[in-house]
């Protein structure tokens, strides 16, 4: 006498599952998260079943009362997850049937648990993206109250990691905003791509049943089908350009981090991190640690290695359903908590961070940031900037030589480097003039920086 088996679909075994290949086997371990989706998508599925005749209309009120019934069972921890029936799906058809009897076994005409899957991911993440570009947003805000705070706070920019021009803090956070916003459009972008409906794809090749699936699409918000029924169950490439968008993400908040933690240094001594925003270390009483952004940064590592194993799982897999997309979700579930909460900590951290303006000021005057300035100064007297080039670098020399920053030299000896040289060049020479030169769209003098701002603030609205 057979065994039986599996109840969803173990009539064709004749032995049961090893118990070790259960667990193995089984995603309800971490899918369970896809819950309300699965319902969201069983009671659209199920209306649609009805409006084309395959139930009747106590059938389907029958599924949606119990489906809701199971969500609240859910929500209140009262719902039985068990490992034998392997993932989501399976425990909650099984918990409906055993509410509502035969009704809840016709819930499964005309798909299959590989389209309803991918559907179930796509609602997920739909939500997800959502929430993310929210709290992306919140951060942008944030900026823009700091900037606006520190739109003539003067500090030193580099490159290379040296000193090269005097610009504004302000103008130094406006620089994230605008990379943030490239992530809200690249988020924006993805989500197109996410909000397409696989549902009606059954297992790979569509059903012999007249489902009507822009009517489920419509209930379920898609914009769009899936066009291929073998791509429908198959695809994850709405997944992996989540994941990419998200590591572009993560890189700048850990470029952000990387500077916080510089300019907390007592090396450059430019920002005080709020207290509880750090920590202390346990054998160094005097040591106060930026481990939020230290986190971010490392974090930054754990959703790269997300992104390059959903690469790895999907590179060689054959046309259609395998079972190596069950290890899609972990990826992505942990790279949607990771990216949610660094995004948090840093909106709920950056509008209570200190600047130590004279420091950043007294900063900006080493290293001869404004040598820049004179070249352009000289510029405008005549000389070829080439020309004008090479005189500074020889003023620089002779500074370095004496040590005084250009500001602090006579004008009779700047002028042994060229007559054309007059007593306005201390207006150029000075950090303030040097900021407020560069009164552009784009630049950093504090009237732009505050347009930027109001700019910034029109497109968050």
């Amino acid at each position: 006498m057979r065994e039986k088996v599996n109840q969803t679909w173990g009539g064709r075994f004749s032995k049961p599952t090893d118990e070790f290949v259960k667990i193995f086997g089984a995603s309800i371990f971490f899918d369970k998260i896809l819950a309300p989706y699965d319902i969201q998508s069983s009671i659209a599925h199920a209306t649609m079943l009805q409006e084309v005749g395959l139930l009747t209309k106590n059938e389907k009120n029958q599924i949606i009362k119990g489906l809701e019934k199971i969500l609240s069972e859910i929500k209140t921890g009262e719902f039985k997850w068990s490992v034998t029936l392997e993932d989501v799906h399976m425990n909650i058809e099984a918990r409906l049937v055993e509410m509502i009897g035969d009704a809840g076994k016709k819930l499964h005409t005309g798909r299959s648990r590989n389209d309803q899957v991918a559907t179930d991911i796509r609602l997920y993440l739909r939500d997800q993206v959502d929430d993310i570009t929210g709290e992306i947003k919140r951060l942008q805000l944030v900026l823009t109250d700091l900037a606006e705070k520190e739109a003539s706070t003067i500090m030193p920019g580099f490159t290379h990691l040296q000193a090269a021009q005097p610009i504004s803090f302000g103008h130094h956070m406006m620089a994230y905003f605008e990379m943030l916003a490239r992530d809200v459009e690249r988020l924006f972008d993805c989500r197109k791509r996410v909000n397409s409906m696989p549902l009606g794809s059954a297992a790979l090749a569509g059903t012999t049943y007249p489902i009507k699936r822009t009517r489920t699409a419509e209930l379920l918000g898609f914009e769009r089908i899936c066009l291929n029924s073998l791509d429908g169950v198959s695809d994850r490439d709405f997944a992996i350009e989540f994941l990419s968008t998200a590591s572009i993400i993560m890189m700048h908040l850990s470029r952000f981090s990387e500077e916080l933690i510089l300019w907390s240094s007592a090396q450059f001594n430019f920002i005080e991190l709020p207290d509880n925003f750090c920590t202390g270390s346990s054998i160094m009483p005097q040591k106060k640690n930026p481990d939020v952004p230290e986190l971010v940064r490392g974090k930054t590592g754990r959703v790269y290695g997300n992104l390059t194993s959903l690469l790895t799982i999907m590179k060689s897999q054959p046309l259609a359903y395998n079972k190596d997309n069950q290890e899609d979700k972990e990826p992505l579930f942990d790279t949607v908590d990771t990216l949610k909460a660094c995004l948090r900590v840093f909106a709920d951290m950056v509008p209570i961070i200190q600047t130590k303006r004279d420091n950043m000021y007294n900063s900006t005057k080493q290293g001869y940031t404004t040598a820049t300035d004179l070249a352009d100064y000289l510029v405008n007297k005549g000389l070829p900037f080439r020309d004008a080039h090479e005189v500074v670098g020889k003023s620089v020399a002779y500074g370095i030589e004496h040590q005084k920053d250009l500001s602090e030299l006579s004008l009779e000896e700047l002028q042994t480097f060229d007559s054309r040289i007059e007593n306005d060049v201390f207006e150029v020479l000075s950090l303030e003039g040097s900021l407020n030169a560069r009164n552009h769209l784009g630049a950093t003098s504090p009237n732009q920086v505050k347009q930027a701002i109001k700019i910034a603030r029109e497109t968050l609205k």
